[in-house]
C-alpha cells in the first residue's frame, strides 16, 4: 500500500510541476514492444547482429563476495572470449565497485576496455550527497572512465524532482569529464509513466546514458520499458539535437533476447546508436550466449557451455 501511495504521488506532481513529460501509452507501448520479439533475421545479419552485441557489453561482476582474484579473471576474459574463434571484437567495459577499480584498470591497460565503476551507494542509492560524490571522485581518481549512478528513487517517488534533477548534476560535475550512466531502477518506479518522468530528469540534468537497472532489483530490464526509455532519447535529440545513451541491464542473458533489443534500438533511434558510445547491454551471462550462437554459425554445431571462459 505504501509504494501505492508514493506512486500516486508521483503522478500527481508531475502536473503541479509541469515537467512536460509526455503520458505513455501503456497498452500501444507493450504491443510495440511485442512486436520486436517476433521479428527474424537472415543469416548473414543474425552474425553481424551476434558480434556486434558481444562489443556492447559492460561485462560485470558487483557482488559482496567479488576479490581481486575474481575481477582479474573477469578482466581476462574480457580482452579474451574465445581464443579459437579469431577475429572477435572485446567487450566495451568491465563494470566494478570502487574498490576495485585499481585492479581493474591494471589488468585492461591497452586494450581498449573501458573501466565502470558504480558509485552513490549502489545499487540502494541510500546515502548523504557529500558521501555520494566522494565515493565518485574516489572511482575517477582510481582510474574509472565511466560512473554508473543509481537515482534516490525515495525522494523521486515523493515527488522531489528538483533534489533528483540536482544530485545527477552534482555527480556529472564530480565525474570530471567521464561518462555518466544513470541508473533509474526502474523495476521500483511503478509506472512507464514514471519511467518516462525519471529518463527525462537524467537526460535534463545530464546524463550521458540512461540506464533501466542496477540487477538487484526484480523485473529488471524489460522491452516495454527500454522503448519508453529509448523514446525519450530520441524526443530530446530532436529538441536538442543531443544523442544520449542507453543501457539496459538485468535479465539480458540470451543472444535471441539481446538481438531483438538491437533491432528495437535501430528502428526507434537509428544505426547512429549501434555502437558503444551510445548503446550497451549491462551483463554478466549474455556474452556466453552470444560466444555459442557465434560458435554455431561459424561450425554449424554447438558447444557445450562449459568450453566457454565466461561464467
Amino acid at each position: 500500500m505504501e509504494m501505492v501511495n508514493q506512486c500516486i504521488t508521483s503522478q500527481m506532481s508531475i502536473s503541479i510541476l509541469d515537467l512536460r513529460s509526455p503520458p505513455v501509452d501503456q497498452v500501444g507501448v507493450e504491443e510495440r514492444a511485442a512486436k520486436f520479439r517476433t521479428r527474424s533475421i537472415k543469416k548473414d545479419s543474425k552474425m553481424q547482429a551476434l558480434r556486434m552485441a558481444l562489443g556492447l557489453i559492460d561485462l560485470t561482476t558487483l557482488e559482496g563476495r567479488d576479490t581481486a582474484g575474481k575481477v582479474r579473471q573477469m578482466c581476462y576474459k574480457a580482452a579474451h572470449l574465445h581464443e579459437e574463434l579469431p577475429g572477435l571484437p572485446h567487450v566495451a567495459a568491465v563494470c566494478v565497485y570502487p574498490a576495485m577499480v585499481p585492479v581493474a584498470r591494471k589488468e585492461v591497460e591497452g586494450t581498449g576496455i573501458y573501466v565502470a565503476s558504480v558509485a552513490t551507494a549502489f545499487p540502494s542509492g541510500q546515502s548523504d550527497r557529500q558521501l555520494k560524490l566522494q565515493e565518485t571522485r574516489i572511482a575517477v581518481d582510481n582510474g574509472a572512465d565511466e560512473i554508473d549512478m543509481v537515482i534516490s528513487r525515495g525522494a523521486f517517488l515523493r515527488g522531489e524532482y528538483s533534489f533528483v534533477h540536482d544530485e545527477i548534476a552534482a555527480v556529472k560535475d564530480a565525474c570530471q569529464g567521464r561518462t555518466l550512466k544513470v541508473i533509474l531502477e526502474t523495476g521500483e518506479l511503478c509506472t512507464l509513466d514514471n519511467v518516462r518522468l525519471a529518463s527525462d530528469l537524467a537526460i535534463l540534468a545530464g546524463a550521458d546514458f540512461i540506464k533501466t537497472s542496477t540487477g538487484k532489483v526484480s523485473p529488471a530490464a524489460t522491452m516495454p520499458v527500454t522503448l519508453v526509455m529509448l523514446q525519450a532519447i530520441k524526443d530530446h535529440f530532436l529538441a536538442t539535437g543531443k544523442k544520449v545513451g542507453m543501457k539496459p541491464a538485468g535479465g539480458i542473458s540470451d543472444a535471441k533476447t539481446a538481438i531483438q533489443y538491437l533491432v528495437m534500438l535501430q528502428e526507434t533511434l537509428g544505426s547512429d546508436w549501434l555502437n558503444r558510445n551510445l548503446f550497451r547491454f549491462g551483463a554478466s551471462s549474455l556474452a556466453n550466449s552470444l560466444l555459442l550462437q557465434i560458435r554455431k554459425q561459424t561450425t554449424g554445431y554447438y558447444q557445450s557451455p562449459d568450453y566457454f571462459s565466461i561464467g
